[in-house]
């Protein structure tokens, strides 16, 4: 059996509606996904989910110059992952779960149309494959 040009009509038309969808949410979730790129980000905001943290106890598990990790807070900040505040000479930072769900929102929605995508793919090649018998 062949391939039927209105199945792949089908296919871009929902493509170019998710497509659409993920583009819209893109400029916060962009800072948000850059944030979490590094290692380093990522290990702050493991240790931030166990609670606030001054500038030094973040600084203590990384073999970093201190302007180092103070570069990664900024990300994380303007990213909107974390906030500070500063009390006298001691900067402490917290962690923004929001910003984090939004992203793992958009994330299991993702999951959710690659599933359905692939889901259909196999429907397909079973249907193929029954056909040629």
């Amino acid at each position: 059996m062949r391939f039927k040009p209105y199945y792949f009509a089908i296919y871009l038309s929902n493509w170019i509606v998710q497509t659409d969808r993920m583009t819209s949410a893109a400029p916060t979730l962009d800072t948000t996904f850059h944030a979490l790129a590094s290692p380093v980000r990522r290990a702050v905001v493991e240790r931030l989910g166990r609670g606030p943290a001054t500038v030094t106890e973040l600084a203590e598990p990384f073999d970093l110059a201190l302007p180092t990790l103070l570069q990664h807070l900024r990300v994380l900040e303007k990213g909107g992952v974390v906030a500070s505040h500063k009390r006298g000479r001691v900067r402490t930072y917290r962690i923004r779960p929001e910003r984090l769900r939004r992203a793992a929102s958009w994330l299991e929605k993702q999951r959710e149309v690659w599933e359905k995508r692939l889901d259909q793919l196999d429907s397909y090649a079973m249907y193929l494959e029954n056909s040629d018998d």
